[in-house]
């Protein structure tokens, strides 16, 4: 029954785009982040939904005439560079056929960003693809947080099966970029029990985090906490709205993840840890003798045997920064880390935007928490592989699009939303086809 729902949705949805391509950008968006089918047990479990998603897609950009040139800002000239080299180190590196399918894999992500610059401007496109985005990854977190709640923090919250974050490491880390976006939606939301669903999503969102067990986690909702009370207008009020809820969820957590959380102290006696920073001697070697890195999968012996102070610790970079270093050497690095910066300032440039009306307030709300989702993702990411996941590049088109939204004036010509949003003064009550 999972199995033909999920079919009938996708079905529906690749009819959709033919006519509004639009909608095959969120349905891709839905498949590619929560991978729905990964939690089907029949046909669909490993059906090529995802491929034809695609597929529909580019026929329906094909024949829309309402499409636009993606480079509308600078974090997508970084992305196209970086896609460019990813190429080059890919072509470059020892083992071509072997590194094949992550290449593919990640440049379908990065060519599905491109398209959805492509197709996406308007306001109802931006929440549309904020929705997605959170509704994905939030239903899995707070599935998460209530088996958290449910078996006393005991046991470890996986991800989707065969996805970028199916380690309980990723998957903690895509809540804690995903609780900010709650927020922003929380703040666009005048119905005082949809504002109180999204606290508690929040809520549970962050226990599915701590349920991961994750260090990496732990310290990325803390700097996104940190931030987000340094951002807000009450601060003493935020604070005990912060303090009251991480209290009790800490508090709750077992005596085997304290054990573990405790450990980031005392990551000289720690096995992992020094893996990974194994890992990362050995990624800093390899960029120095190698400037387009060695591909996509540089965890091997005979690498780790050449580059690695101790050659018998074979790990994973579990960084961002070091998997990018050894995947695709400095000049990589120099492309990714200019994705990011220049996302940072562009939600900086939102924030800035202090005059605008009332009908485009929500434009320094969205900056803001995106910036706040950037820190736990610069943060996080520090101790884990998630270079290529997709909801970062997600919010590159987020910010990229509201930014064009803003410089067009576009709220002088858009009506409202949905009825049962925040009321906003002087909006034009016509309609518009999307």
């Amino acid at each position: 029954m999972r199995d033909l729902l999920l079919i009938a949705i996708v079905v529906a949805g690749c009819a959709a785009s033919l006519r509004r391509p639009w909608i095959g950008i969120m349905l891709w968006t839905w498949l590619s982040i929560m991978n729905p089918h990964r939690y089907t047990w029949g046909f669909a479990y490993s059906a090529p939904l995802a491929a034809a998603a695609v597929a529909f897609v580019g026929l329906g950009l094909l024949m829309t005439k309402e499409r636009e040139s993606p480079f509308k800002g600078l974090p997508v000239t970084f992305l196209v560079l970086f896609m460019f080299w990813m190429a080059v180190s890919w072509l470059l590196g020892p083992n071509i056929e072997g590194d094949y399918e992550q290449w593919k894999k990640v440049m379908k992500i990065d060519v599905m960003i491109l398209v959805a610059l492509m197709l996406l401007r308007s306001k109802q496109h931006i929440f549309a693809l904020m929705w997605v985005c959170v509704g994905s990854l939030a239903l899995l977190g707070i599935k998460g947080g209530i088996f958290t709640l449910t078996s006393g923090g005991g046991y470890r919250v996986w991800g989707p099966p065969g996805s970028f974050i199916q380690d309980n490491n990723e998957f903690a880390l895509a809540l804690v970029m995903t609780i900010p976006l709650i927020r922003f939606l929380q703040l666009q939301l005048s119905n005082k029990w949809g504002r109180l669903a999204m606290t508690g999503a929040m809520v549970l969102c962050a226990a599915s985090a701590l349920g991961s067990q994750s260090r990496g986690g732990l310290l990325a909702i803390a700097a996104m906490a940190i931030t987000l009370w340094w951002r807000g207008k009450g601060k003493f009020q935020m604070a005990i709205l912060l303090i009251a809820a991480a209290v009790p969820l800490v508090a709750f957590m077992p005596d085997s993840w304290t054990e573990r959380m405790n450990s980031i102290g005392e990551y000289q006696e720690d096995s992992s840890a020094m893996g990974r920073i194994n890992a990362w001697w050995a990624a800093w070697n390899i960029a120095m003798n190698h400037p387009t890195g060695m591909g996509f999968n540089p965890a091997k012996p005979e690498v780790f045997a050449k580059y690695a102070p101790d050659p018998l610790a074979i790990h994973a970079a579990h960084s961002i920064y070091f998997q990018v270093l050894g995947n695709h050497g400095f000049i990589g690095l120099l492309f990714f880390l200019g994705i990011w910066f220049s996302c940072w300032w562009t939600a900086g440039w939102l924030r800035s935007q202090k005059n605008l009306p009332p009908e485009a307030r929500w434009t320094l709300e969205l900056g803001a928490m995106c910036q706040v989702a950037l820190v736990g993702y610069a943060i996080g990411g520090a101790f884990l592989s998630l270079s290529y996941f997709d909801l970062p590049y997600n919010i590159l088109v987020l910010l990229v699009l509201t930014r064009v939204w803003v410089a067009k004036k576009s709220w002088q010509t858009e009506p409202a939303f949905l009825p049962g949003w925040r009321t906003i003064p002087g909006l034009a009550s016509q309609t518009k086809k999307l």
